[in-house]
């Protein structure tokens, strides 16, 4: 099912949460709505669902106008970060509610739901646990169960508030890429919201990135990173070094031999892994230094310090490859040669 938000505003109170919101959501795609707290995605994904009402704009589905339609017509499965099981009935029962309430012209049988129920819960890869109670499952289980639940009814759409937001690290890692798998097995229209940039770029197809009630940039995750629309979806998107240009940082630029004229008051953006190292002799001029680096596994994440930045931003920071870092043989103290490969400019 394809979705499309046409003009969408809600106030709470004097609390503007969104504003004039335009989204088109091809059927099939994966798509995370990301940014931070209090930017209004929970509140778009609500207002899909039909748990909200817009105060202005319209909701489509399928081309349909949905917007004063219930909640319980719309066909949208709602996956929340908590799980909301039933505590009092076992993992069997709470995949099967949503398929024993509906009304009894719908409602299949007793053996249809029993194999439909069994046939969801192989397909989260938890068959063994149709007897267990929620209380006996661990957060990633429960999480998993809640998913198979909204699946019972056959969603057109899929909706998930921070799915993982309540899971440990390792559990979240695991999950979003079972979560990637198992929607390129079913294809249904999923939307989750997330504040964690890595879980976006990681799992969604397509990245909606809010700000103050507003979208900024909308795209693929490889599209949202490597060509920010501006600088805030820059900086809330990956690591970056802003180097401000009315604050003395123009001796980076300078000594990576990069050319910033016509572009006063521009500010800079640099992805750490978009800056290339060689090691300089003593004897170099070069007023660069490795003033100390981190070992993050198979990167190496490094702090230069430029000694002609005087007020401004003296240091920055660059990532690379374990394997290269050891070629190079870096030490603390180190003068540097500094090739910044790209930048991107914002006003």
């Amino acid at each position: 099912m394809s979705i499309l938000l046409s003009n969408i505003s809600k106030n709470f109170g004097q609390f503007a949460a969104l504003h004039n919101v335009n989204l088109e959501i091809p059927e099939g795609e994966l798509v995370a709505l990301l940014g931070p707290s209090g930017c209004g995605k929970t509140t778009l994904l609500r207002i899909i669902a039909g748990l909200e009402a817009p105060d202005e704009g319209q909701v489509l589905l399928n081309g349909e106008d949905k917007t004063a339609e219930h909640v319980s017509h719309r066909g949208i499965g709602f996956v929340f970060q908590h799980y909301a099981l039933f505590r009092h009935m076992t993992v069997f029962d709470n995949v099967a509610f949503g398929l024993r309430v509906k009304p009894k012209k719908e409602r299949p049988s007793e053996a249809v739901i029993a194999k439909k129920v069994q046939s969801l819960l192989e397909l989260v890869q938890l068959g063994w646990l149709a007897d267990r109670f929620p209380d006996q499952l661990s957060g990633g289980q429960r999480q998993r169960i809640a998913l198979a639940r909204a699946l019972a009814v056959e969603p057109n759409v899929l909706l998930l508030d921070e799915p993982f937001g309540a899971l440990d690290a390792s559990v979240r890692k695991d999950l979003r890429q079972w979560l990637r798998n198992l929607h390129q097995e079913l294809h249904v229209t999923s939307i989750f919201v997330t504040h964690d940039q890595e879980e976006a770029m990681e799992v969604a197809s397509q990245v909606v990135v809010l700000n103050q009630g507003q979208i900024e940039q909308q795209g693929a995750p490889a599209e949202i990173y490597d060509h920010p629309a501006n600088a805030f979806v820059s900086k809330f998107i990956g690591q970056t070094n802003i180097l401000n240009l009315e604050q003395n940082d123009m001796a980076w630029l300078v000594s990576a031999g990069i050319s910033a004229d016509n572009r006063h008051g521009a500010v800079a953006h640099i992805r750490p892994h978009n800056i290339d190292l060689e090691k300089a002799s003593m004897s170099s001029d070069s007023p660069i230094l490795l003033k100390d680096w981190q070992h993050l596994g198979a990167t190496i994440r490094i702090e230069l310090f430029n000694s002609q930045v005087k007020g401004g931003n003296s240091s920055l920071f660059a990532e690379m490859p374990n394997e290269r870092f050891k070629q190079l043989n870096l030490n603390r103290g180190d003068k540097v040669v500094v090739n910044i490969k790209q930048a991107h400019w914002f006003n």
